[in-house]
């Protein structure tokens, strides 16, 4: 059994745009006793804590995950009713033997397919994950086929199906990590939560088939249980001789939700022959750790004034506040104050040196806030006008004279007016200049005739 004595937490988070996490060391006391562990925020991928998370295990009833995650999306993708009467056949009990977990479904019984995928993740039923299969893909190995191509698709590296239900194969197996992502992903589904949330569940009666009780095998969910806790919403544990004891399960409290993987682990037996099953105890303490130190933390808000950006020919005001145009929330360490991150403002007016000039509208995009913690950036996000700014009246009415006065049909319009006034001055000056030759002319003539007058008299 291999025990960690060091824990690694790793915290990378992603808003619409990738952040990471400072990382931050702590000690689980006893450490988890199990082959591999992981506990990783559900939607953004930040691990709390992990533990040979991409060591190959037997995928063993974990298998059930991917069967009643295709079975969920049939329904949702309207392939297939779930009030559709399914018709057990020989053909899915064709791999089944004496060990595997079975609900006496025996050929001829007659079932709904909600029950089949009830009876085949709460009741553990082997012959039901067969009949799923064959109903949904026309045969088990199409089906595998199927599960396969969609681990692909999730990007589940270390994850290989052979059967639909995890009887154990030695070509079947899985990583805590990938369960971890399987599990995320599952968990979109509303019937598949629905249905792995369950714990007690009474099938239907049909003509041919007498109503099932079933158990489901996560006590996590079962207030009765000594495994009993409070905040597990879904889960499947496995047994195997080969691959021990595992659980995968998803857990909320306070807005945090968590899932956790635990393979391999085993039972304890007590000085008082008392048996100890190993990884519902280990599960039930990573969420505890979890919930104790770590919690969704608020560093920025979009109420958040922070900084004033001045600004030219406001109406009222001459400066305008900037605020984050989105919330900054992080998942961190509950010994990582959220005062030590570092925020670095840019204004892009500043950058270009120019004043900002208004009007200014109200979420106007004016900079940026970088967030940083220990010397490394973790965010980047716009900074916006907390409120509009409207152009003062003076400088309004200028701006509005200049705007009309730059239009083509103003200018040719000016052009016409210069023209017009140019003409008229040069009809005023032609004017002033043929009357000042015809006073002059006057001028002349008259003393002229003064001129005659004189001589004649002389004369």
């Amino acid at each position: 059994m291999v025990k960690k004595t060091a824990i690694i937490l790793v915290f990378i988070l992603s808003i619409q745009f990738l952040t990471i996490i400072p990382s931050a060391a702590s000690t689980l006391t006893p450490p988890i006793e199990a082959k591999s562990a992981i506990l990783a925020e559900k939607g953004s991928g930040i691990i709390l804590y992990e533990s040979n998370i991409h060591q190959r295990h037997p995928a063993d009833s974990l298998t059930k995950i991917m069967t009643l995650l295709l079975a969920a999306q049939a329904i949702e993708n309207d392939l297939i009713s779930d009030n559709e009467l399914i018709t057990m056949t020989e053909e899915a009990w064709f791999d089944i033997d004496s060990d595997s977990t079975t609900q006496s479904i025996n050929p001829g019984h007659i079932m709904t397919f909600i029950d089949l995928m009830y009876s085949s993740y709460v009741g553990s039923a082997n012959e039901a994950c067969n009949m799923i299969a064959i109903r949904l893909a026309g045969s088990v190995d199409a089906f595998v086929d199927m599960m396969n191509q969609k681990a692909v698709e999730l990007g589940l590296d270390g994850t290989r199906f052979v059967n639909p239900h995890g009887q154990h194969h030695p070509y079947q197996y899985t990583t805590a990590h990938d369960m971890y992502q399987l599990y995320s992903e599952a968990t979109k589904s509303t019937l598949f939560n629905e249905i792995s949330s369950t714990f007690r569940h009474v099938t239907e009666r049909t003509e041919e088939s007498a109503e099932r009780n079933l158990v489901g095998t996560n006590p996590l969910l079962n207030q009765n249980s000594i495994y009993y806790y409070r905040y597990c919403l879904s889960g499947i544990a496995s047994r195997s001789y080969e691959g021990g004891l595992s659980l995968v399960s998803a857990a909320e409290e306070e807005g945090l939700s968590l899932v956790c993987v635990v393979l391999g682990a085993r039972d304890i037996v007590h000085d008082d022959e008392s048996v100890s099953q190993q990884h519902f105890l280990e599960s039930h303490r990573l969420y505890l750790w979890g919930y104790q130190n770590y919690a969704w933390r608020d560093i920025l808000k979009t109420t958040d004034l922070l900084h004033r950006v001045p600004v030219e020919h406001g109406a009222g005001a001459d400066f305008v506040n900037v605020r984050p145009e989105e919330p900054l929330t992080m998942l961190l360490n509950n010994s990582v104050p959220a005062e030590d991150f570092v925020l670095d403002i840019i204004i892009f007016s500043d950058q270009r040196g120019i004043t900002l000039v208004a009007p200014i509208t109200a979420g106007e995009k004016l900079g940026e806030v970088v967030v940083r913690y220990n010397g490394v950036e973790h965010a980047r996000i716009a900074l916006v006008a907390n409120t509009g700014i409207d152009l003062n009246g003076i400088e309004f009415m200028r701006r509005q004279i200049v705007a009309v006065l730059s239009t083509p049909l103003a200018r040719n319009i000016i052009i016409i007016l210069i023209l017009i006034v140019l003409i008229y001055l040069a009809l005023v000056i032609r004017y002033h200049v043929m009357r000042i030759n015809r006073m002059r002319r006057i001028r002349d003539a008259r003393n002229e005739i003064i001129r005659e007058r004189h001589e004649d008299y002389r004369d």
